[in-house]
């Protein structure tokens, strides 16, 4: 039955849209419960090859503000309501962790095994995030590469967004999509 249960869960699993998230958020203790649970991937070589930045109160509204203003320096003809999504983009959910991958070009774990488990800790964080009653989205969009978000987010070297995990209540429910067809998408490999 556990492990029913823990299927069930993953079936459900469903990303709430970060301007349908809400307070309350989770207290410091709920989320150090959810981040001990993202933190259980693989990890080849144990690199742990991520960290989290914690944006919340009001950093959310300040990196907003940055947003807007690098969206202005980046396009000149932006109209007001592109740079007033960006001055908006992290004001709706009470937090947002940016998992930081932090990748060790060289080592004998290639790249590519690193980010991914960067990746895998994001998707964890999604799954702790609703066992523990939340809602929650993973984003990227374009700051998630841009050089000088990274800087102002203190960023170092080796060091990318794998994505700004949004977390908060739903404010109203969120339906089902259509998922993919597992069998469509499997095919035998026959030597």
């Amino acid at each position: 039955m556990h492990t029913l249960s823990a299927l069930e869960a993953l079936d459900q699993r469903r990303s709430v849209p970060s301007v349908l998230l809400g307070e309350p958020g989770p207290d410091e203790a709920t989320l150090l419960r959810m981040l001990a649970s993202a933190v259980r991937v693989p990890d080849h070589g144990r690199l742990v090859p991520f960290r989290f930045l914690r944006i919340h109160g009001q950093a959310r509204h300040a990196l907003g503000e940055f947003l807007a203003a690098r969206t202005a320096q980046r396009q000149p003809d932006a109209p007001p309501a592109a740079l007033d999504k960006e001055r908006q983009r992290f004001s709706h959910a009470p937090l947002a962790v940016a998992v930081v991958a932090r990748l060790q070009p060289g080592h004998k774990v290639p790249e590519q095994e690193q980010l991914l488990a960067a990746g895998c800790v994001c998707f964890a964080l999604l799954q702790a995030a609703q066992a523990l009653g939340f809602g929650a989205q993973w984003l990227t969009a374009w700051m998630a590469y841009d050089p000088e978000v990274a800087r102002v987010l203190g960023l170092g070297e080796g060091e990318r967004i794998a994505g700004f995990i949004h977390i908060g209540t739903a404010q109203r429910p969120v339906p089902e999509r259509e998922r993919p067809d597992p069998r469509a998408l499997l095919t035998d490999w026959t030597p």
